[in-house]
């Protein structure tokens, strides 16, 4: 599986916060209050990114700046990206070792037959709604940064989504995967060529949407223009406008949950 964050990068300050997060929500379960209202969804954040064009490092700076601005005792903040994969696996208790066949991208029927014969992984009729199913508990819990693995798309329609949309040049991103995967600028190319198309087609083949379709987005950013972390400050600044202007309150849901908990 290739993501814009290699699982084997991953730092212990962020599994850290991944798990802070997720121990949150175990003790803290959104839950109907004594009159049977549920409280709302919590803000949460898409980034569906080009291969190689800073998604990663623009999640985690983004999840620090919003994280920053939390009440004491608020929900912490998290940008899933690898992780994603491994809460799926931990919410519908699949094997770990799925992690490494969980690709973004549609798979024959026939590969899928083959793969279920001889017990490699669960179907993708049977796997990708599962994924659905974990993006869409995470996006409305809130506080979270969902990057890739269709999470754009699999949350349409939830109010409470602010969906942005990383760009760059091929040449720059070329150089950000070289440097990241220690690749030859050729096999960083074939890579990236490779991630963006699979990612076009889980798209398409599953939740017939094209996610190179700019109006699908709030925001749309060419990290070629911008530092990456001037790019998490634009995102920050407008999804915090997003949820104002719809009603979504970092402070508001938080008490609302913990009133009904």
């Amino acid at each position: 599986m290739q993501n814009d964050q290699s699982t084997a990068a991953l730092t212990t300050k962020e599994l850290d916060r991944c798990r802070l997060y997720l121990d949150y929500l175990r003790d803290h379960p959104k839950q109907p209050s004594a009159d049977g209202v549920w409280p709302p969804a919590g803000p949460a954040i898409t980034i569906s990114p080009l291969t190689g064009s800073g998604a990663d490092k623009i999640a985690e700076r983004l999840s620090a700046i919003l994280q920053a601005e939390e009440p004491r005792g608020g929900t912490p903040w998290c940008a899933f990206h690898p992780q994603l994969v491994f809460h799926v696996l931990q919410e519908h208790h699949l094997p770990a070792r799925l992690v490494e066949l969980m690709s973004e991208d549609r798979r024959s029927y026939f590969d899928d037959v083959v793969d279920e014969f001889i017990g490699l992984r669960p179907p993708s009729w049977e796997l990708v709604p599962k994924i659905v199913k974990s993006i869409r508990h995470l996006a409305y819990a809130g506080h979270v940064i969902l990057v890739g693995h269709g999470a754009g798309v699999a949350t349409e329609g939830m109010a409470n989504l602010f969906h942005v949309r990383i760009i760059g040049s091929l040449e720059k991103r070329i150089e950000r995967v070289q440097k990241r995967e220690n690749l030859s600028s050729k096999d960083a190319e074939e890579l990236i060529t490779k991630t963006d198309r699979g990612r076009g087609r889980f798209a398409k083949a599953y939740f017939h949407a094209r996610i190179n379709d700019d109006l699908h987005y709030h925001l749309v950013l060419n990290t070629d223009l911008m530092p990456l972390s001037d790019a998490a400050e634009l995102i920050a600044d407008g999804a915090r406008r997003y949820f104002r202007g719809n009603n979504v309150s970092d402070a508001e849901v938080y008490d609302q949950v913990r009133q009904a908990a």
